[in-house]
């Protein structure tokens, strides 16, 4: 598990190998990864949106903004935390991912960034 801590706001995540398959002729590698966002501040914050850089081991990159997580936009109170899964598929056994939540304090209107720390994904089998 990786953590961070942004103006009082804590990310963690795990990682879990799901397996391979094809698609399109071609081998994909499946990883699911939770996040859990812990508000550790004294002010109700909103999280609007995300930013994700995925890399694999064969120097490809993805780029993923949007909306909220997972179709929510979490409300997190003081002490209150917000977890959710989701996966990406890589192209090699190995690969990272790091980022950002565009988020807003309830409380003065700030807008502010959360960093997601940079997470390995790594498929079991192909660890020496």
């Amino acid at each position: 598990m990786v953590q961070q801590v942004t103006k009082g706001i804590k990310i963690s995540v795990e990682t879990n190998f799901e397996g391979t398959f094809y698609k399109n002729y071609k081998i994909q590698y499946a990883f699911e990864y939770q996040v859990t966002i812990e508000n550790q501040s004294k002010d109700a914050v909103q999280l609007n949106a995300r930013h994700w850089t995925i890399l694999d081991a064969l120097n490809n990159v993805e780029i993923v903004s949007g909306e909220g997580v997972i179709g929510n936009k979490p409300v997190l109170k003081p002490g209150e935390s917000h977890s959710y899964k989701s996966g990406c598929l890589l192209t090699s056994p190995f690969g990272a991912m790091h980022g950002f939540y565009n988020m807003i304090n309830l409380n003065n209107t700030q807008k502010f960034k959360v960093f997601i720390p940079t997470f390995k994904l790594s498929a079991p089998f192909a660890i020496n």
